[in-house]
């Protein structure tokens, strides 16, 4: 009979045991904690991708000649990089019940003489027709860019987040503007990718170099510059 009760209170125990541990099992939300997701590098946070996007150039009039030589300039140098990196037609936006109605006009013919047949126009209302009123040129291309946004902060850096100052990382907005100013200047996105093919060597010059190697003397090239003797490195 006493082994029997030892039998039996064992069993308890051990029902008991499995009733805690279920019950506890319950409590547990589930979620695997594995620390901050967020990326500590800013090229991971802010990565500066390719894409296709609108170029975009304001020309405002100069009346009564339409344009200044700033604009025309501009104006070249806009035609000349959609020569080059446009995708589609050149789009111009044309003022509509301004005061400078025939310097628009004027303007808008040196626009089509620069750009071309392909040129296609549309109007827009300006909002204040006293202000200027500018020819919206625009065109789409490949261009470098931030992938993500910039001035979000979803942590405060300030005292009241207690948890994110004690663990010291950066904020998220670190590095957003510098990088979008940086994908900003890049003339050819595909320079980010992959590099130039290199230029052909100069062959004159490289065998000039060889010949004076096989004589003996230095193939080195000597300038002057303000009484002052600049000996350079070999011209390849």
């Amino acid at each position: 009979m006493a082994e029997t009760g030892k039998l039996g209170r064992r069993a308890s125990a051990l029902l008991a045991l499995t009733v805690l541990s279920a019950a506890l099992a319950g409590c547990q939300s589930g979620r695997e904690v594995t620390g901050s997701t967020t990326p500590t590098d800013l090229r991971d946070r802010h990565p500066i991708v390719l894409a296709n996007g609108p170029r975009v150039l304001d020309l405002f009039v100069d009346a009564p000649r339409g344009f200044s030589e700033r604009e025309r300039a501009d104006l070249s140098a806009f035609v000349a990089e959609h020569r080059q990196f446009g995708q589609g037609p050149i789009v111009v936006q044309v003022p509509v019940g301004t005061e400078n109605a025939a310097a628009t006009r004027a303007a808008l013919q040196r626009v089509r003489s620069a750009a071309g047949a392909g040129l296609r126009i549309s109007s827009y209302q300006p909002a204040d027709p006293r202000l200027a009123s500018p020819l919206r040129l625009s065109f789409r291309r490949l261009e470098a860019k931030v992938g993500s946004t910039c001035g979000l902060w979803p942590e405060d850096l300030g005292v009241s987040d207690g948890e994110f100052s004690v663990e010291n990382r950066t904020y998220w907005n670190l590095g957003c503007a510098t990088r979008s100013n940086f994908a900003a200047q890049i003339a050819d996105p595909v320079d980010l990718v992959r590099g130039r093919q290199p230029t052909p060597p100069d062959t004159g010059r490289r065998m000039h170099n060889i010949g004076k190697l096989r004589e003996g003397q230095d193939p080195s090239t000597t300038y002057k510059t303000e009484g002052e003797t600049v000996r350079q490195g070999v011209s390849q």
